[in-house]
């Protein structure tokens, strides 16, 4: 066991996770004084001046603060905006573009099928010639007869 001054260690086990103590203070003399002071020191009295100095400065922290939050949904409220307005953008965009394509599309279905239907006219005209050439064969066939 060892002591110093008001302290004393005594081991109590060793063992081999490690090692107990116990530590025994001495208990201190009644005319001794504490480190620490039981009572709060004093506040020393506030003049009135210094009571609205505090209160002015704590008002303009209120309202620096609600400047500040004020500020914050502005900027909030502003982004909001322009990511909504960006949207818009980008969904008239799409509008467009499909609009466009589709526009496209139509013409080019358009396109063919005035080419188809050229192509069909052409076929006829091509049978109906066709068809009056053998006409005047059979005629000169019978004329002939």
């Amino acid at each position: 066991m060892a002591s110093s001054g008001d302290i004393q260690v005594k081991e109590l086990d060793k063992r081999a996770s490690g090692q107990a103590f116990e530590v025994i203070l001495s208990p201190s003399a009644p005319d001794a004084k504490g480190e620490f002071p039981l009572s709060t020191p004093k506040k020393k009295d506030l003049s009135l001046e210094e009571i609205q100095r505090k209160l002015e400065a704590a008002e303009e922290r209120r309202k620096n603060h609600e400047a500040d939050m004020l500020k914050h949904l502005a900027e909030k409220r502003e982004h909001e905006k322009e990511v909504l307005q960006k949207a818009m953008e980008e969904n008239n965009n799409f509008s467009k573009m499909a609009e466009e394509k589709l526009n496209q599309k139509m013409e080019a279905n358009k396109e063919n099928k005035a080419a188809r239907m050229a192509e069909m006219n052409e076929k006829f005209k091509e049978k109906d010639k066709k068809l009056e050439e053998v006409r005047k064969n059979k005629e000169t066939k019978e004329d002939e007869n």
